[in-house]
């Protein structure tokens, strides 16, 4: 064998022992994010993330330049605004005054109920999911108490009203974010075509949760002691949740009027999302009442490093051509991954496998036209209510209730999870054009 074909075939296997490397890499970041970590090792699914997309580097097959090309900055720059946003409102203490305004006022079981649900579905079509269920959660079990009702069905409602009424607008989770960045969706028709599915998820919601026997069990909990819920004297922290600020009107003000400008911005201009709710966030900062350490610590680097691994992870193994390889052997079977129901089966399984955000990423790049595109957003969204670990959101209530005193197990979840998820489905499914 001469020396140059020996060069050509060590290069040939150099090159399928970085390929096996990549797919290596690729499979423990997702089996890190259908896990929460990795066995033996103290890492969440940024951390892993974080690593992941370090290996791709070291690999060699993603370049300093390529990594920052693969990041879709808009969407990073959007998220980061809105948990600008998020910090104002929750230091503002306007979480705390509609959540007390909500138990102040003389209503049923059902009305409140109710209540809770359209609020916590209308707040996370605006700010986070994942913030409005932190801030509330905690008041939602203080109500709870008060009131003599039993928690479990008002904190699994929050969740799932909170991750119903998030997919009502591309910036209601970081998942319609990507998807609006990268596809372009126009902001004020993706919620007109979203906003008549997510209302008849929330009315799904709370029947089930009203009139359901399952439903009617779970209101058998019994309720945590008054001492488990109210923080000791003196204390910043409610067990379980972020600090309760006090409410102050004019940041309230403030925070509400930078909102609904941004809405009426993304509804009326083409000025570029990200550009808009970064000038809003800038406005939130210069203020005289908190200082920048305390909004900024509310932002969740976290997310944002996440979301920065797996843009690169993914750029890493496409690369490889192993991925379009396989859809196109799927085509050739006659299984096309912009068929709805194909779509829509990926998008919920995925989404309960490795959680929406990663699964977004994974079926986004195969995606095309806005249809496709509307019902990905729905989907991942509306999935997340299907088992207690597919939305961090649902997490997130859970371990504020844990630390209540208040027991929420997979199986409380379920019961109310499964059945709201596939009504809501099926609502998308008729819906959709």
């Amino acid at each position: 064998m001469s020396s140059s074909a020996l060069a050509l075939e060590t290069q040939a296997l150099w090159h399928e022992a970085v390929d096996w490397g990549v797919v290596g890499v690729f499979a423990l970041v997702y089996l890190g994010m259908f896990l929460g970590g990795l066995p033996r090792l103290k890492l969440n699914r940024p951390g892993v993330a974080l690593l992941g997309a370090i290996a791709m580097m070291g690999l060699g097959v993603v370049s300093t330049e390529e990594a920052v090309r693969a990041v879709d900055w808009p969407t990073l720059m959007l998220l980061f605004a809105f948990m600008v946003l998020a910090a104002q409102m929750h230091l503002g203490g306007f979480f705390t005054a509609v959540v007390d305004r909500l138990g102040q006022r003389p209503m049923s079981q059902g009305r409140l109920l109710a209540a809770l649900i359209a609020v916590a579905g209308a707040l996370s079509a605006v700010f986070s999911n994942d913030v409005v269920c932190l801030a509330m959660a905690p008041l939602v079990a203080r109500i709870c108490v008060q009131r003599r009702l039993a928690p479990v069905p008002f904190l699994v409602g929050l969740a799932c009203a909170a991750n119903i009424g998030s997919a009502a607008t591309l910036i209601g989770n970081p998942q319609n974010m990507l998807i609006g960045s990268v596809m372009q969706l126009d902001f004020g028709r993706y919620a007109r075509l979203a906003l008549g599915p997510v209302a008849a998820s929330l009315v799904v919601l709370w029947a089930w949760l009203r009139f359901a026997p399952l439903g009617l069990a779970a209101r058998a909990t019994p309720a945590p002691s008054r001492d488990a819920v109210e923080p000791a004297s003196g204390s910043p922290l409610p067990a379980g949740g972020l600090a309760m600020p006090a409410p102050d009107r004019w940041q309230m003000l403030k925070g509400l009027a930078v909102a609904l400008a941004l809405m009426a911005v993304f509804l009326a201009t083409d000025w570029p999302r990200e550009a808009a709710a970064l000038v809003g966030a800038g406005i939130l900062l210069l203020s005289r009442r908190f200082h920048s350490s305390q909004v900024m610590g509310l932002v969740d680097w976290e997310l944002l490093v996440l979301f920065v691994g797996l843009f690169v992870v993914n750029h890493g193994f496409a690369s490889t051509g192993l991925a379009a390889h396989a859809l196109a052997q799927l085509a050739a079977h006659g299984v096309h991954i912009e068929q709805p129901g194909v779509l829509l089966v990926l998008a919920l399984s995925l989404s309960n496998l490795v959680s929406n955000v990663p699964a977004v990423m994974l079926l986004l790049p195969h995606v095309g036209g806005e249809p496709a595109a509307v019902l990905l957003a729905l989907v991942s969204t509306l999935a997340g209510n299907l088992l207690l670990v597919g939305s961090i959101a649902n997490l997130i209530v859970v371990d504020a209730a844990q630390a209540l005193g208040i027991d929420i197990g997979w199986r409380d979840h379920a019961r109310i999870g499964i059945p709201v998820t596939l009504f809501s489905l099926v609502i998308v499914w008729i819906a959709l054009p």
